[in-house]
């Protein structure tokens, strides 16, 4: 559990980062062999591009350090459960675990709303565990939503 939150700690910081641009702030990092190869955050609004989440933008640094797009091997730390599209590309890239912080009721497509992440229909299952420093990651997009709708943005 303690490499878990150090590297949950690090998506955190890409949160931050994410936040400091006023996008969402989620964050992921992906971890090989006990080292961050990729980092990623929340790009939608600055790139203008629907895909631009978290883990997308680190899938892709992560595939580019590897130099192949399977990503055995990795793990995926992310701030937020993933969505069903990046779901589907943590199953694609064959990551062998993601970790998240906080659930998503709404759009979680990783145990709360679906389980893409293991279907066993699918060629490949991802192990997960959720709930690593759950609080910080919940707290970050918390007041993100509150700022954004005091100032009548979102």
């Amino acid at each position: 559990m303690h490499d878990d939150e150090r590297f949950m700690r690090a998506a955190l910081d890409q949160a931050a980062s994410a936040d400091e641009a006023d996008e969402v702030p989620v964050g992921a990092v992906i971890v090989h062999d006990g080292r961050i190869i990729a980092r990623g955050h929340n790009q939608r609004e600055t790139l203008r591009d629907a895909t631009a989440h978290a883990e997308m933008v680190a899938i892709t640094a992560a595939g580019n350090h590897i130099g192949h797009w399977r990503l055995t091997g990795c793990t995926l730390y992310v701030t937020l459960e993933p969505c069903p599209m990046c779901a589907g590309a943590i199953v694609l890239a064959r990551l062998d675990r993601l970790v998240f912080g906080a659930e998503d009721p709404k759009g979680g497509a990783c145990g709360s709303l679906y389980t893409i992440t293991n279907d066993p229909r699918s060629n490949h299952q991802v192990p997960v565990t959720q709930g690593v420093l759950e609080d910080q990651c919940a707290a970050l997009l918390q007041q993100f939503f509150a700022r954004q709708r005091a100032l009548g943005k979102k």
